[in-house]
This record gives C-alpha cells, sequence and structure tokens, in this order.
C-alpha cells in the first residue's frame, strides 16, 4: 500500500493534526508491519482482516487512537513516558501494543501472548522494526506478578469477562486499565470492575461501535 494512502486512513485517528508524531517515520513502519502481517497470516491465523485498508483502520488506526489519548502529544512539551511500563493482555497480533509503542517510543512494553506461533510473529515485528525495550512473554497474564504495570490495555481478546480481573490484577495502584472493546461490552467491565475509576468511554473514529475506555486503580 501507498504511504500516502496509509496516512490517509489514519488521519480521521490522529486528529487533531497539529497533535500528531513524525507521520512520516510512523507510516514507514507500519508499511512494513502490514507486509510481515500479511506473509504470517497466510501460514497462521493472525487477524480475520485481510483488506490492507480495513487493516490500517481497524488495527493500526484503532491502536493508535487508543495511543494518542494514553499519551498526549503536545508541540512543546513531550509526554512523560520514559520507563513507563506498558502490557498488552492477549497481544495476538501486536495490537495495540506495537502502535502504542510506536507513538511512544520511550516506554517499556510488554507483550502477553500464549500462543507460541503468535508469540513468534511478533519477535519478527519487533526485529524487522528495531523496536527495543519489548519484552514478549509467552505465558498466560495470570501467571505473572500483580501491581507490575502502570498501563495494562487489552483488546478483542477471548473470555473477556474472565480475563478483565486478570488484566486489572496487573495494574499498579495509580495506573489504569484501557480498553478497546464494544460499546455492548462497556457495562459488563464496569460492573466485572466496580472498584475501579472509570472514565468517560471515547467512541472510536469510523467505528459503529468501538469505544476506548480507561479505567484508574485507586491508590
Amino acid at each position: 500500500m501507498k504511504p500516502d494512502r496509509i496516512a490517509e486512513l489514519l488521519a480521521p485517528f490522529l486528529e487533531p493534526q497539529s497533535q500528531r508524531p513524525n507521520t512520516q517515520d510512523l507510516v514507514s513502519h507500519i508499511s512494513i508491519y502490514i507486509d510481515i502481517l500479511q506473509r504470517w497470516n497466510a501460514r497462521i491465523n493472525l487477524t480475520a482482516i485481510r483488506d490492507e485498508e480495513e487493516i490500517v483502520t481497524r488495527h493500526f488506526g484503532e491502536s493508535l487512537f487508543a495511543a494518542r489519548n494514553l499519551f498526549p502529544l503536545c508541540p512543546s512539551v513531550p509526554p512523560v513516558v520514559k520507563g513507563f511500563a506498558v502490557a498488552d493482555v492477549g497481544s495476538g497480533a501486536g495490537f495495540p501494543g506495537i502502535p502504542i509503542k510506536l507513538w511512544a517510543p520511550e516506554i517499556s512494553l510488554t507483550l502477553i501472548e500464549s500462543n507460541q506461533k503468535k508469540a513468534t510473529f511478533l519477535k519478527e515485528v519487533t526485529r524487522a522494526l528495531t523496536l527495543t525495550n519489548i519484552n514478549i512473554q509467552t505465558t498466560r497474564a495470570e501467571s505473572l506478578s500483580a501491581a507490575s504495570f502502570d498501563v495494562v490495555t487489552l483488546r478483542a481478546v477471548e473470555r473477556f469477562e474472565s480475563i478483565l480481573p486478570v488484566a486489572a490484577r496487573l495494574v499498579v495502584p495509580g495506573g489504569r486499565l484501557a480498553l478497546l472493546i464494544g460499546q455492548a461490552q462497556l457495562e459488563q467491565a464496569q460492573s466485572r470492575l466496580p472498584a475501579l475509576n472509570w472514565c468517560q468511554p471515547i467512541p472510536v473514529p469510523t467505528s459503529q461501535s468501538c469505544v476506548f475506555v480507561t479505567a484508574s486503580k485507586p491508590n
């Protein structure tokens, strides 16, 4: 896919324009990522989406929308993210974790994926994009130490209701759980984790039902 088209498809997710990162570098990384994803997707089922434009909007666009809301950019004041520990539970093909890393490269990112083949794919992507400070955990999230991460992300995972408390357990006091979910799952999430302080959900651009919502863990 041509870089100009990738940038055009991402634009609704990265508004306002004044707060976008270096789009040229971002698009270059995404182009490499898509090539690897399509090649691997022919061998193992990483994503049901095969159309490249839909891959850009549904996977990269939504993930970058989460990233810019988690770590807003300001032209004069960069976000304070150095050393921030972020975990992506059930990372699968790397969304939203790797796009968040592309947006905020100074974070420390842990990708949690118990499927060995998917974890191997994640290792290839991180090598191809020359990303550093990424830890790929080929294990279940339940096995990791509690209160280990400043931000824990969750998107399109199986067993959503049962994995929610597992993800919340990984968040440090004062940290945030960040969800990309369908509107219909929002009430389920809030009722499952009533002790968290839930923010107002934000509709995801171009989506009929997807929202981005964060919940902070009390200190």
